[in-house]
């Protein structure tokens, strides 16, 4: 591991800063839209644009790089999410804010697939398993240290803008001056959907509704803690614990994945996602919310990694990479209508609407899982592969390969 990151720190640090500053202006803007008095279904939109950009990134960015080359992208995406940083302090409104952060997706999804493929090649078969696996941890610390951040400054004023446009402006500057070749690019296949769907419908349909529970938790938590009046201390706080859930156990469910029926443990999280969740119905108290928080990331991060593990026990080697990137867009389907009914649901029935959705969508997980356990029997279990719910096709696809040449060298 010490050498995997002896070869490759100039691009995890990259990431790192990226992290920092993309993990700062998502909840910010939650913070200063309450601020602002921007309504609850409005910062739903606001929050929603984030992931249509960055599901249309993730189908642009690669043509682009062809056409132009990685340096070049990687530099202008910089570049627009820097001046966008900045554009959010400028004009405070949501149709405003709205295009923005349908532009800051698309620079954040292209910046992650050119570092991504940056780092697969710098990567050896051997070593390929453990830089992904650098990868994720850095991202994790990275939005986790935005939450410290953002104690840092008022809400209210520049100074919070102005910190995530000069880390990500500085992200970028390692890693061209360190990378000193661009790898060629080549560009990861989906499977057709309705072959993806015949292959594992199960895997499909979670994973649509997992995406709708990851954007709703991570694009709406800052909005739902100004509704319920927490300070931004408190809110940093809630939104870190979040992640550290998802990065304490990641790894522990992917070892008892590897020893039971993959479809009970996606049914038991399930299940023990919407217990979770129903406890932040009952309006407890502040350290039972950050318990909510660390648990609903234990359960939401793991639970993307076991799909794409679950998806992949029915395929041969060669399909996997391109399941893994059909995956990853029916995803960002689910997380763009996440947002926008959960704010829907906030503004009906105030803060306790933020729970009750993910709820829903963990009861209606926990219930196709079941139904679906009694249609075919398990696949023989292979590796668990650590992911990132934000990774792009490429990374993915590339973890999920190394995972089960690893497999194939140890048989």
């Amino acid at each position: 591991m010490i050498a995997v990151f002896r070869n490759s720190w100039a691009l995890l640090l990259g990431i790192t800063l990226l992290m920092l500053g993309n993990g700062m202006q998502g909840t910010l803007l939650g913070i200063r839209g309450g601020i602002e008095g921007i309504s609850t279904l409005h910062m739903s939109v606001v929050m929603a644009s984030y992931f249509l950009g960055f599901l249309f990134g993730s189908r642009v960015t690669p043509t682009m790089i062809r056409r132009v080359g990685h340096v070049r992208v990687f530099a202008a995406l910089g570049s627009l999410i820097s001046a966008v940083l900045l554009m959010y302090a400028v004009a405070p409104n949501w149709i405003a804010w709205s295009a923005e952060r349908v532009l800051i997706g698309f620079s954040f999804s292209g910046m992650y697939i050119t570092a991504e493929s940056w780092l697969n090649n710098a990567s050896t078969n051997a070593t390929r398993g453990k830089a992904l696996s650098l990868y994720i941890i850095v991202q994790m610390i990275g939005i986790i240290g935005a939450q410290v951040l953002l104690n840092f400054g008022d809400p209210a004023g520049y100074t919070l803008f102005i910190i995530p446009s000069i880390l990500v402006s500085v992200a970028f500057t390692p890693i061209l001056l360190t990378v000193s070749q661009a790898p060629a690019f080549a560009e990861t296949k989906a499977l057709s959907f309705s072959r993806l769907y015949h292959t594992s419908p199960l895997g499909c349909v979670a994973m649509f509704l997992l995406g709708g529970v990851f954007s709703a938790q991570f694009g709406m938590a800052s909005v739902w803690g100004t509704q319920a009046g927490l300070g931004v201390r408190e809110i940093s706080i809630f939104v870190a614990m979040i992640y550290v859930g998802g990065l304490v156990f990641q790894y522990p469910i992917g070892w008892l994945s590897d020893r039971i029926d993959r479809r009970k443990l996606i049914l038991g999280l399930s299940v023990a996602g919407a217990l979770v969740m129903s406890v932040g119905m009952l309006h407890p108290g502040f350290y039972v919310l950050l318990g909510v928080a660390a648990l609903s990331g234990a359960i939401t991060n793991p639970l993307y990694s076991l799909l794409v593990a679950y998806v992949n026990d029915y395929l041969d080697g060669p399909d996997m990479a391109a399941a893994s990137a059909g995956l990853i867009f029916i995803n960002g389907l689910g997380a763009i209508g996440g947002p926008m009914i959960t704010g829907w649901m906030m503004q009906r029935i105030g803060p306790s609407g933020f729970f009750l959705f993910t709820v829903i969508l963990f009861v209606l997980m926990a219930s196709y899982a079941g139904w679906r356990m009694t249609r075919r029997n398990a696949p023989k279990a292979g590796p668990f592969t650590a992911l990132s719910p934000s990774a792009s096709a490429l990374s993915v696809g590339a973890a999920v390969e190394a995972a089960h040449e690893g497999e194939a060298a140890r048989s």
